[in-house]
């Protein structure tokens, strides 16, 4: 009962600070830390210890699967020299420099003992790295590198701290180092490719989104201890196996299943991740009394623990810059066309946070190591002092570097085109097509994509108080929503209607609903940012052959004034510089001076959009 109390205020806890730092615009993880310190203090307060099985095998595997379902494995190829030099070479490179630190100012300290230390502040965390790194909207490429580094590092670091663990009590050498690592690292991979193809064949044969919801609860469980039984890396498996299963996913899922997995994985990383935090602070209290009693000064252990926390961020920071000048010396990014800049490659070696896995990391070093509350202490610095000092302050370098966030309105026209790619392979299967249509559905399919496309351009629309005609469809279309709603529950309380036909009903408006809201907070966004970025599209030969035109300056359809009709946007022909409105509008007048001229290329003449269109190959620059 007790185990059962402390679960729930656990929880409540939780949801309630998490709720409280997103009020107060603060990093929920650094919130949830100090709280989980104050609260190890308070009278009455259950002394928790954090016990390294509860952690890698109870936290550690979902939220591992959580990331990685939801990660890029284009993005995370595309930047895997990057990421092998962080998540492999650096843990190394760490572990060695942090165990020739602590073991210069405690020299008591075996040399094993120091690199076992080292092994576990070595590892950035992913769940600091991504609910950090997202909430304040770094690039995306270097979110992809931190989440690719933090997943696969944990790997490094467990075994090289076990290999330091065996060298407390016998002899070790560069050979055991290297077969330890490749038992590891083979076995994990080789155990996840297993669980993804066996989870694979049987996705394949599923249509109950309840089934493959519950099979996906249980693959990061049974993949990690699939892979631990044959003292391979656990983690390893994981990860290869949510994100095989996460890149398959179209594919092997029905829609149902794709939308009711995203959404269970997403409140299960959130709870855990919060939950992850707060019994962080917890372990505050026991481990500083430990400490007070322990033979070294108060000035050295202070010395030692001041000394790791800097080391750990000027090594990172060091190899960053190496890597990037010696080693990798990037190409251009593939979604900007453009070389990341050093200021990329700094706020990298800054995002270095530790998390859980190096707190539990550290209770797995013996018993009778000596001075071990020490290193105890090290490690909960080394992850207060990271997430508290590089946490705190990475929003502000984010600033002060000017490095861009994520484009709304780029992504906004990345969404628009991609959308007409689609719908060109969709006609092309829609012509190849066989069949009667004595209902015209032919004209009704192709109406509904129109018509889905169009609202896609029109979240492109920055003309300030202009509502588009998706934007007055969501507002008709919620206020009818509302009262049907309504109605339907009146109903419901008669008791006429089954009340699985009642709930069937409500579902189908929530989904509507749903869909609506999702498309009005994106339209928010791209209003907020009022401005395109630099978004290189897909180049062609007629893009190639019409570059960008100056400002436009006649603002007017002169169809739809003729016409006596309204226009929704402006669009310039690159050609004659005739002015048409958007697909979007009435007439379309835009895409009917191409079909009369055979003018190819056309470009926004909305004030803040500077973006142009190919008719013939459906493709934007």
């Amino acid at each position: 009962m007790e185990i059962a109390v402390f679960l729930v205020a656990l929880a409540v806890g939780v949801l309630t600070v998490a709720g409280l730092a997103e009020r107060l615009g603060v990093p929920p993880p650094l919130l949830l830390i100090v709280v989980g310190v104050a609260a190890s203090y308070a009278p009455g307060m259950p002394e928790i210890h954090l016990e390294p099985e509860v952690v890698l095998l109870g936290l550690l595997p979902p939220l591992l699967y959580a990331t990685a379902i939801q990660s890029s494995l284009v993005d995370i190829n595309a930047n895997r020299r990057s990421i092998l030099l962080l998540s492999v070479v650096l843990v190394a490179v760490t572990a060695i420099g942090v165990g020739a630190i602590v073991h210069t100012i405690l020299p008591n300290i075996s040399w094993p003992a120091a690199l076992a230390i080292g092994a576990v502040v070595a590892p950035p965390d992913a769940v600091a790295a991504s609910a950090i790194g997202r909430r304040i909207g770094l690039p995306r490429q270097i979110v992809t590198i931190l989440e690719g580094e933090s997943l696969l590092n944990d790997a490094t670091a467990l075994v090289a701290l076990s290999t330091a663990i065996y060298a407390l009590s016998n002899s070790v050498n560069a050979g055991r180092i290297g077969l330890d690592f490749a038992i590891a690292a083979g076995g994990g991979v080789a155990v996840g490719l297993v669980t993804f193809y066996v989870v694979a064949k049987v996705r394949r044969r599923l249509t109950n989104p309840v089934l493959d919801t519950a099979i996906s609860f249980v693959v990061p469980f049974a993949a990690y201890l699939l892979a631990e039984e044959i003292h391979a890396s656990g983690v390893l498996a994981v990860v290869v196996a949510g994100l095989l299963l996460g890149h398959e996913a179209p594919i092997l899922q029905s829609a149902q299943s794709r939308i009711a997995e995203r959404i269970n994985w997403r409140t299960i990383a959130f709870i855990l991740e919060n939950a992850v935090f707060l019994l962080i602070g917890l372990q505050a209290s026991w481990i500083v009394r430990d400490v007070a009693k322990s033979s070294l000064s108060p000035l050295t252990i202070v010395s030692v623990c001041v000394a790791t926390l800097a080391g750990v961020i000027v090594i990172r920071i060091f190899w960053v810059f190496v890597s990037r000048y010696a080693l990798v010396r990037p190409g251009a990014d593939l979604a900007t066309g453009t070389v990341p800049s050093w200021r990329y490659t700094l706020l990298i070696g800054w995002a270095g946070m530790r998390g859980v896995v190096t707190l539990a990391a550290a209770f797995i070093i013996p018993l009778g190591t000596q001075d071990r509350e020490v290193l105890l202490l090290i490690a909960f610095t080394v992850v207060a002092g990271t997430l508290f000092l590089q946490g705190l302050s990475l929003p502000l370098l984010a600033r002060r570097l000017k490095v861009p966030s994520p484009d709304p309105m780029g992504d906004a026209l990345a969404r628009a085109t991609l959308l007409q790619q689609a719908s060109k392979a969709g006609y092309a299967a829609l012509d190849k097509l066989e069949y009667e249509d004595p209902h015209d559905i032919d004209t009704l399919v192709r109406q509904r994509v129109e018509q889905r496309n169009s609202a896609a351009w029109e979240r492109l629309a920055t003309t300030a108080d202009q509502e588009t005609p998706s934007e007055l469809y969501a507002r008709v279309r919620l206020t009818m929503i509302k009262a049907e709603r309504e109605r339907i529950l009146e109903i419901r309380s008669s008791g006429t209607v089954p009340s699985e036909v009642v709930g069937e009903v409500l579902g189908m408006l929530d989904v509507e609903e749903s869909m609506i809201d999702a498309a009005s907070d994106s339209r928010r966004d791209i209003r907020a940012s009022n401005e395109l970025r630099g978004h290189p599209g897909v180049a062609c030969e007629d893009l190639d052959r019409y570059p960008e035109a100056q400002t436009h300056t006649d603002g007017t359809c002169h169809e739809c004034v003729r016409d006596g009709t309204e226009w929704v946007a402006l669009r310039a022909c690159l050609d004659c510089g005739h002015i048409g409105c958007c697909d979007s509008s009435a007439r379309q007048h835009a895409t009917a001076h191409f079909h009369e001229t055979g003018h190819p290329v056309m470009e926004s003449a909305e004030p803040g959009e500077n973006w142009r269109w190919c008719f013939v190959h459906h493709l934007t620059a």
